[in-house]
């Protein structure tokens, strides 16, 4: 089964039912100028957008674990409910669909075993706070995971959680969802649902295909 099929077979309706998937509610992702990000925060702290530009506001995420093995198999940003009617492989820059041979995708890279989603506003935020950090702690400064994301994953009794929504400045509105990718480092692509008006409504990332 190709990618597009199973993200169909999967994720076309209102809901997910696999017995293969136990679905965790992540929070809500907040949107300032619709314009998404998915990295590796650690490795790809610019990654640039997706071309395509989505709703502005505030949507629910869904993760998707591999009952099995405990890991992280999807995630998934609902912007409206209802069914898809297509998807799309979802695209950055100057890549096109045609460009790729028969089971090939164009993704994102994971070497720290940790992805992100989020605005692209949001990123800069992100970025922000860690440069204030380093010109704060200097040669102290332990890095953005050690200082910022770790507190979310660990406390002192070890591993607390696989995703956390989280915000650099807990003032603002900028936020991200942070979670382990699938079994680690890898390269995942994400797919677009549109509905029958060709809105963006879904968005899914694959870590770990399930059919």
């Amino acid at each position: 089964m190709n990618h597009i099929e199973n993200i169909t077979k999967l994720f076309s309706k209102s809901f997910v039912e696999n017995p293969l998937l136990e679905s965790f509610e992540a929070g809500v992702l907040h949107l300032s100028s619709g314009r998404l990000v998915a990295c590796d925060p650690i490795i790809t702290p610019d990654k640039t957008a997706f071309n395509q530009l989505f709703p502005k506001g505030d949507f629910s995420i869904m993760i998707h674990k591999e009952i099995s093995n405990n890991c992280v198999a999807y995630s998934e940003i609902i912007f409206e409910s209802g069914d898809v009617d297509s998807w799309v492989m979802a695209l950055c820059d100057n890549q096109k669909l045609e460009d790729l041979e028969e089971g090939e995708i164009f993704g994102f890279p994971v070497e720290s075993g940790m992805s992100a989603l989020m605005d692209l506003d949001s990123q800069q935020r992100l970025n922000d706070y860690e440069q204030e950090l380093f010109h704060k702690k200097g040669v102290d400064f332990l890095g953005i995971y050690e200082e910022f994301f770790h507190t979310y994953f660990y406390d002192s009794n070890g591993a607390i959680d696989q995703f956390a929504m989280m915000k650099p400045y807990p003032e603002e509105k900028a936020n991200l969802l942070a979670f382990e990718a699938g079994y680690g480092e890898g390269f995942y692509a994400s797919y677009i649902g549109y509905n029958k008006a060709k809105q963006p409504i879904k968005f899914v990332t694959e870590f770990i295909e399930i059919q």
